[in-house]
């Protein structure tokens, strides 16, 4: 091509193409790949997904001789991802702790699909890493691993169940579960399409998801070009939204599709239109700005047994009803959250019955029951040709986990794919991967005065965070630290916004530091952080701001540049003192009143523990004992990893202690 041409080719395949909306350069060249089927997802490496990551069954990658090596793969699983976020969620995930356990054995590991079957009579898997939206990671390691002692340990019962059998009926289970893996690895085609275009380097192809395409569209695939052609739509403009949320008529009559997951209490669902926004500067693809959502909705209730794994209706199941509060309150819920995503479907009925296609991805028998029923006024039916499974590891179910799927099924891959690793005959005896040794940077070897600062800074944000102001005044007088001492390596993110003690107090909103710090330490409320904040900016309730004032009132209008701390005009501390007075008095005002009114509400209709969560309150404010798992965690709330393994030894000693006590 012309540099011209190849200029605009670059400029072209630099931005996201989604499949309804693509370039007439791109539409017009597509050509399916004549050997598509040979060629599965880790054979080269994305160039414009980048939220992806490749998938595919490791028996058959190790039997085809390839090997997924790089700084962001998978050898073991047989992936490779485009970022370093995702081969991270994958290596805290189930599927790879399994596959872990089966190479210790000296076993093949197993593919995502085959993972997901073995666990569907486990109720749900309980991995998942969306910190933001999620339980802490303490509780996440210990779902996973409880999900993969449930699994393993049912693994044994069943080997040791064939093993009591005669030899004859153990060698025919055995050959039948061979065979029937052999159908299952065999049978499903490789995800993802491949197009070659001239628009493309050589060896490079585009690629579009099967999943997207209808049973219809796929009898004859040499004509899928002709589809996807036919599959563009023309770019619409929304309007806002009304008062109540809801768009106008014509955004809910183009083609839309629907895309709901749950598993492990978690529900999220999502309607999105597949026509393209129309934009200012004319159309881009489905960013999370861009995408039309008609509706989305999420739920949450407390369904699974902590540290146990499995939902409280699969332990019933599987041992009988148990009694204690925590498991009412886990039944309660599960009613509630199979009540209220019912209830939602058939509110979206109109929606649904008009969607394009229906991803949904139901984890559990207790989870397929709670959409497919069969129940009263069923919206969703297993057999909708419509349903289909995300081709690709999704995590926890949040909006921005469907917003994230939404985009990975609609953008076209980029990817190099090696003629070479197809050549190889079909009957080459398999090879053993070896997992290639990745080199790792070395990290930064510290001096001794960084690693003494950064000690400091550790210690010191400890005392803060805890509110500990004492122990904060020793610390720094004993090992002869400014109160203006400046957190270090100063280039992190929260050394960025809160540089200095008197930073951090007044952004953890606590009063009682801030003002000794100013008042006993001496620290200087001017100074600025990176952002050009002055520590009162950073102050985030009235009693932090009003604790400023009052030092401003006692240290004296000279002591420092007060209007350039952006402090306002000094407070009396009586004053400030009287005012808190009268606030504390309006607020147990007001909660003796909400208590009594749910006094009157407990003995007229019985405690609502499913409403825990909402509310925010304790399990106690709802008429039900709180669990001493829950007192553990209000008391670890705030703490670095070593203080709660210091918190966590000492607990074992006090009920080692308690043990001998009462043996004597």
């Amino acid at each position: 091509m012309a540099p011209t041409a190849d200029k605009k080719a670059d400029d072209l395949l630099r931005r996201p193409l989604y499949v309804y909306d693509l370039p007439h350069e791109v539409l017009s060249t597509l050509t399916l790949k004549a050997d598509a089927e040979s060629h599965d997802l880790d054979l080269g490496t994305e160039s414009s997904a980048p939220s992806s990551h490749s998938s595919q069954d490791p028996a058959q990658n190790a039997s085809a001789g390839t090997l997924v090596v790089g700084s962001q793969a998978c050898s073991l699983c047989g992936l490779s991802f485009a970022s370093v976020d995702d081969q991270r969620s994958h290596q805290k995930s189930d599927w790879h702790h399994y596959n872990l356990k089966l190479k210790l054995r000296g076993s093949k590991p197993v593919s995502e699909v085959e993972f997901e079957k073995l666990i569907g009579n486990l109720d749900e898997s309980l991995s998942g890493s969306e910190s933001s939206e999620s339980d802490d990671d303490e509780d996440d390691q210990n779902s996973k691993e409880s999900t993969l002692t449930a699994l393993l340990k049912k693994q044994a019962t069943i080997a040791d169940r064939n093993a009591r059998q005669n030899g004859a009926d153990a060698g025919a289970d055995e050959e039948d579960d061979d065979s029937n893996r052999k159908r299952q690895r065999g049978s499903g085609k490789p995800p993802l399409l491949w197009f070659s275009s001239p628009l493309l380097p050589t060896n490079n192809y585009f690629g579009i998801y099967r999943t997207i395409f209808s049973s219809e569209d796929l009898k004859d695939e040499s004509k899928i070009a002709k589809v996807i052609k036919e599959k563009q739509l023309a770019p619409i403009t929304i309007p806002k939204p009304k008062a109540d949320g809801s768009l106008a008529p014509q955004a809910y009559k183009g083609p839309h599709i629907f895309m709901c997951m749950i598993g492990g209490g978690h529900f999220a669902a999502m309607v999105v239109s597949l026509a393209p926004r129309q934009t200012k500067h004319g159309t881009v693809g489905p960013m999370n700005r861009e995408a039309t959502v008609l509706a989305h909705k999420t739920f949450h209730r407390y369904t699974t047994r902590r540290k146990q794994g499995g939902s409280q209706s699969a332990n019933d199941n599987a041992k009988g009803n148990a009694h204690s509060a925590g498991s009412s309150i886990r039944r309660y819920n599960e009613q509630a959250l199979t009540d209220e995503v019912r209830l939602l479907l058939q509110d979206w009925k109109g929606l649904l019955d008009t969607a394009e296609l229906l991803f949904i991805r139901a984890t559990g028998a207790t989870n397929r029951r709670t959409l497919f029923g069969p129940y009263e006024g069923q919206v969703l039916r297993a057999n909708d040709p419509r349903i289909r499974g995300f081709p690709f590891s999704t995590r926890r179910a949040t909006q921005n986990e469907l917003m994230r799927s939404f985009i990975e099924l609609t953008r076209l891959k980029v990817r190099e794919i090696d003629p070479t690793q197809t050549t190889k005959p079909a009957q080459e005896p398999p090879t053993k991967a070896v997992p290639a040794k990745l080199s790792k940077p070395a990290a930064p070897k510290l001096t001794e005065e960084e690693e003494t600062a950064q000690l400091h800074t550790s210690q010191l944000q400890a005392f803060i965070r805890r509110s500990k102001l004492p122990a904060l005044l020793t610390y720094l007088k004993s090992n002869e630290l400014p109160p203006n001492y400046r957190f270090q390596p100063a280039d992190s993110q929260q050394n960025h916004h809160a540089p200095t003690p008197l930073h951090l107090a007044a952004s953890q909103n606590s009063a009682a530091l801030v003002s000794g710090l100013l008042l006993k330490a001496g620290a200087d409320p001017t100074l600025q952080s990176n952002e050009g904040k002055t520590p009162f900016d950073l102050a985030g309730d009235r009693a932090t701001r009003d604790a400023f004032r009052v030092a401003r009132d006692e240290l004296g209008e000279s002591a420092w540049d007060w209007e350039g701390a952006h402090v306002p005009a000094a407070l009396k501390r009586v004053d400030a003192e009287r005012r808190e007075e009268r606030e504390r008095n309006e607020a147990g005002r007001k909660e003796a009143e909400r208590r009594a009114a749910e006094e009157v509400r407990l003995q007229r209709e019985g405690p609502k523990v499913g409403d825990v969560k909402k509310t925010g309150k304790s399990i106690l404010d709802a008429g039900v004992p709180r669990s001493a798992q829950d007192r553990r965690e209000e008391e670890a709330r705030g703490l670095t990893p070593e203080q709660r393994l210091k918190l966590d030894r000492e607990r074992r000693a006090r009920a080692a202690e308690e043990r001998l006590r009462r043996m004597r």
